[in-house]
């Protein structure tokens, strides 16, 4: 069943600066346009100082041209900062997709579609904890389904610093691992509610 709003989806990414928000928004985009031959805007904002400061990317995709790059009401917001979430949440429809960083961010809102994921401390697990964007992406991917898995993997090896290529494909695919293993649990769980054996 393809809903006909699938051919456009707005993404806000938030957080703060140093964790790389831009560079996730800019993997996103580049993904969608190169990798998956759809139209892509990535709109970026900072707070008064970059490092620490609020950040977010705003990326549209579509399969026809956009128009307006600018978001106000997103499909999809993923926040890795509690700053951003405050900011951002009153944005986010009730029939939206929330993903946060389980450690960075408390959210008090229910909607109906919610994930979490400890981002920050997977990326500490793997030895970077510069990589926590990259997880992220990897997850985000994988949830969503915004982007296509191939699409997202080979647009992280072009984007990252050379000689980190393998470390951040790792760190992708332990997000993506984690959110496939997450709606693999949500459809054993609604599979028992409906009464399936499997």
């Amino acid at each position: 069943m393809t809903n006909i709003q699938d051919n456009k989806k707005e993404v806000v990414i938030t957080g703060f600066g140093g964790q790389g928000i831009v560079l996730a928004g800019t993997i996103l985009g580049k993904a969608a346009a190169l990798g998956d031959h759809r139209e892509s805007t990535l709109v970026q904002s900072y707070g008064p100082e970059s490092r620490g400061g609020a950040c977010s990317a705003q990326v549209v995709i579509s399969d026809t041209i956009i128009f307006y790059p600018y978001i106000k009401t997103p499909d999809v917001l993923v926040c890795m900062s509690q700053g951003g979430y405050d900011k951002y949440i009153g944005d986010l429809p009730d029939d939206g997709i929330l993903i946060i960083d389980h450690d960075l961010v408390k959210a008090k809102r229910k909607v109906k579609e919610f994930y979490s994921i400890s981002a920050t401390r997977i990326a500490e697990e793997l030895g970077r904890k510069m990589m926590a964007n990259i997880i992220m992406i990897g997850f985000v991917t994988a949830v969503t389904k915004i982007i296509s898995m191939d699409a997202a993997q080979d647009t992280v090896v072009k984007s990252v610093p050379k000689g980190t290529e393998e470390m951040n494909l790792k760190a992708f695919n332990r997000g993506s691992d984690y959110g496939l293993s997450v709606l693999k649990g949500r459809e054993k769980k609604a599979e028992g509610r409906t009464g399936a054996v499997s």
